[in-house]
């Protein structure tokens, strides 16, 4: 790496999380390029070249150990499985690494990563773009602001419509897949509350499978008890034939009710791509959530209040400065294992019907 040269990036996996996140927005990067791309799928490989001209294709991440010396950084966004497994050959070749959530399968590994990341001097970051997300923004500012006074209860939905199944290994009862809506939308609306709340103490949660056919859990709840008192209630759901405002948060002044997603995957998917200095993440006013109290915001109770424009580049450029020396890793593997620590407790509560105590680790960093 020399001061002034892009940082090049190589790229394990090119299904959803590869081609529609991290492909995009690492080349929207300033100061990173996407040097090689890592898929056995042929038709994926001439993907990736069609839309990153110059770009190399690879069809084992092992043909990229050896090209340490002409990499920089490398992202993994293959299968859940092959998270841990990847991310520790990268650390060992002494690569910098990002990796899509969830980073492993259990706290355990994680904190394992984090240990030899740290041995090694190298950057482990973890792709959880949603703190990033229009609504997570203008809610965190809020509650800087002391807009809602003191919060108490948190409500968040990542709900969805999808009876019929789409097959794949998000879709697999194996364990060893790590799939299921516990791991994959939990990942996000775990870390938000625990970005925003701090440390859980008490994890209970519901976890079903709704679909004919269906392996994995499709319908999950967590409630969480922060260390700090609030209470966040969570949602991940493929069934849900009326969704659910996205956030609630109930505080000692006000409320804020959010209604819809976060614009900028749907915009990566259709192929939009963010440019600096051109709007990005931006939502009509008619999405905007409202500021208030005593009243419903379904009947015009409470306040607009614009919605921040989502800040998925933010990840990226906040990775390149990070591997720079100018600052900090976003998403570190210790948050990561944090989050694990708290899914890990709903899969045992749901299993058990109990409710799960978790215990302070001595070396673990707070979210909030």
């Amino acid at each position: 790496m020399t001061a002034n040269a892009p940082l090049r990036v190589g790229l394990v996996g090119y299904g959803l999380a590869g081609s529609v996140f991290h492909a995009p927005l690492v080349s929207a990067t300033g100061g990173l390029v996407l040097d090689t791309v890592v898929t056995s799928n042929e038709e994926r490989q001439a993907q990736a070249r069609a839309e990153f001209p110059g770009v190399r294709p690879a069809s084992s991440p092992e043909e990229l150990w050896p090209r340490a010396d002409e990499l920089d950084l490398i992202v993994i966004a293959s299968p859940n499985k092959t998270h841990v497994p990847l991310a520790r050959a990268a650390l060992e070749a002494g690569l910098p690494v990002v990796v899509d959530k969830p980073l492993a399968g259990t706290a355990a590994e994680a904190r394992e990563l984090a240990a030899l990341a740290a041995e090694r001097g190298l950057l482990l970051s973890v792709f959880q773009n949603r703190r990033w997300d229009n609504d997570f923004l203008t809610l965190a500012g809020l509650i800087e602001e002391g807009e809602l006074g003191e919060v108490q209860r948190f409500e968040s939905r990542f709900e969805r419509w999808r009876p019929q199944l789409k097959g794949g290994w998000r879709e697999s009862g194996d364990p060893e897949e790590i799939g299921g809506l516990l791991y994959d939308l939990g990942s996000h609306v775990v870390d938000q509350a625990l970005t925003l709340f701090g440390p859980a103490v008490q994890v209970y949660a519901e976890s079903d499978v709704r679909r004919p056919g269906a392996a994995a859990d499709d319908d999950t709840f967590i409630a969480i008890t922060h260390v700090n008192g609030v209470r966040s209630h969570l949602y991940a759901s493929a069934t849900t034939a009326q969704l659910g405002p996205r956030f609630r948060a109930l505080g000692s002044k006000a409320g804020y009710v959010k209604y819809g997603l976060d614009p900028q995957e749907a915009a990566l998917r259709e192929g939009a791509r963010p440019v600096a200095g051109e709007p990005w993440g931006e939502e009509p006013e008619e999405l905007w959530g409202r500021v208030g109290s005593g009243e419903s915001p379904l009947t015009g109770g409470g306040d607009p209040v614009r919605t921040l424009p989502g800040d998925y580049p933010a990840y990226y450029a906040a990775v390149a400065a990070a591997l720079r020396g100018e600052g900090e890793n976003p998403v570190t593997a210790l948050q990561a294992a944090a989050a694990l620590d708290v899914l890990e407790a709903a899969r045992r509560s749901a299993r058990e019907g109990v409710s799960v105590t978790l215990l302070p680790h001595h070396d673990e960093e707070q979210h909030a």
